[in-house]
């Protein structure tokens, strides 16, 4: 465990300390695009940081190649085939950053990436199927399966990202599941084969957690492309190869009947539910968005504004609240479906999660039930649950919230100042009750990124 934590830290802190110069590169090498019609944040912001990540994935390769027990996962070629096919992903992804490649260009990109891992052995072998066991693939069919898991893997993953720190926080809270599931597969059943998924888990939540603050609203630097479809293959790596390369037989749980199978070997065949529903969110996205823009006749690549996270900004959401749900959801599910590895027969692991996905829905509705907090209350709480009383002007240029002086009118809630700037703008403008500018200008106002 430490030399993970150790693989894990190296890694965070390259990407972390890369990211400010990636930053100042990308200014300087023009990867600001303009703002598009899809886009929300306000101002342009540079991306690349996927090179910064990267380097951190590289870094924490060679960090852990010189370990004792670590050093001896590349006996193996997994972690040859994983560098391979995240440095074919990176440099497409850097030029769509810069010049904005081509949908169809990127996705032959990602056929080729997923078949240099499946050249060098990184495959599915075999599928753990419940209450039948181990049904042996051939070879088309394990690369087949392959190459389809780390397509949806790298465009669900880069779907999601859309918000600031929203792709780079689900994929780290993915990692972590999935790595305490990988570490539980080696340490718990004493199978090194699945040493490696652990790896490329510890190596994902070190690149995730050293962008994050660089990242985080408002964001400084995106990762663009370079970012999200690198940390999506690795997150399918780490599936592939603890869901293909470990013998379920090792484990020796194929034994007893039928029913006492099933839920022995929970351990074996759960590495293939947990990476579904660990992208299920960013899944859902993705299927959605396809059937939406094909029924509207456009092509299923064409971006537009009806993600998941651009409805929670519309239904009243602040970005910080809309990631934070959507953070809340991927937990959820993933470690969920963790503690019922662990223990599929307790009670107690179904009323947790339906108890959680009760508190999940009061939360994703929470604009709709309008909150508001009694007078004596209002110095006391945000301005959003406070109530609203109609703004009148005075002659000093300051706005109110009330009418002072009028019979019975309550004191003024808020008060606003008007800064002028150089064409009449003010600074400072009203705030609507979830955290956004007046009018439309709510949407307009938050600094981010579809």
């Amino acid at each position: 465990m430490r030399e993970y934590l150790l693989t894990l830290c190296i890694t965070a802190a390259v990407t972390y300390l890369l990211t400010g110069p990636v930053r100042k590169f990308a200014i300087v090498a023009g990867a600001m695009p303009e703002i598009r019609a899809r886009d929300v944040h306000r101002e342009p912001t540079p991306r690349l940081g996927g090179i910064a990540m990267f380097f951190g994935l590289c870094a924490g390769l060679l960090v852990a190649d010189h370990l004792t027990n670590l050093g001896e996962v590349f006996d193996s070629n997994e972690p040859r085939a994983l560098l391979s096919g995240a440095a074919l992903i990176w440099l497409i992804g850097v030029l769509d950053d810069k010049f904005e490649i081509d949908a169809l260009v990127k996705l032959g990109g990602q056929l080729i990436a997923a078949g240099v891992m499946v050249m060098q052995g990184l495959t599915m072998l075999w599928l753990p199927v419940p209450g039948v066991g181990q049904v042996l693939l051939t070879s088309w069919q394990g690369n087949l399966l392959t190459i389809a898991l780390v397509l949806i893997t790298i465009n669900a993953v880069n779907f999601v990202d859309g918000l600031d720190g929203l792709a780079a926080g689900m994929v780290c809270i993915a990692a972590t599941a999935f790595f305490m599931h990988a570490y539980r597969i080696w340490y718990g059943y004493g199978l090194e084969a699945a040493a490696p998924a652990a790896l490329f888990a510890a190596l994902l939540m070190g690149m995730c957690l050293g962008f994050l603050p660089h990242n985080m609203h408002p964001a400084r630097i995106f990762m663009g492309d370079s970012g999200s479809m690198l940390i999506g293959l690795v997150l399918a790596a780490g599936a592939i190869s603890i869901t293909g390369q470990v013998d379920p037989d090792a484990m020796g749980l194929f034994a007893g009947s039928e029913k006492e199978a099933v839920h022995q070997t929970v351990p074996v065949y759960m590495p293939l539910l947990l990476p579904l529903t660990i992208i299920a969110v960013p899944a859902a996205d993705l299927v959605l968005a396809v059937v939406r823009r094909t029924w509207r006749g456009q092509s299923p690549f064409a971006a537009d504004r009806g993600h998941l996270h651009h409805r929670l900004l519309e239904i009243g959401h602040s970005h910080s609240r809309a990631v934070l749900i959507m953070y809340f959801w991927s937990a959820l599910i993933a470690f969920g479906a963790l503690a019922y590895s662990v223990n599929e027969a307790s009670m107690w692991v179904a009323l947790g999660v339906a108890a959680l996905s009760a508190v999940g829905l009061v939360l994703l509705l929470l604009p709709r039930f309008t909150p508001r907090a009694p007078r004596w209350a209002e110095a006391f709480v945000p301005p959003r649950y406070r109530r609203r009383v109609s703004a009148g002007p005075r002659e000093d240029g300051v706005r109110t919230e009330g009418e002072p002086g009028a019979e019975g009118a309550e004191p003024p809630a808020r008060v606003t100042v008007g800064v002028a700037g150089a064409n009449g703008a003010t600074a400072v403008g009203e705030r609507s009750r979830f955290g956004g500018r007046g009018g439309g200008e709510r949407e307009k106002a938050t600094s981010t990124r579809t």
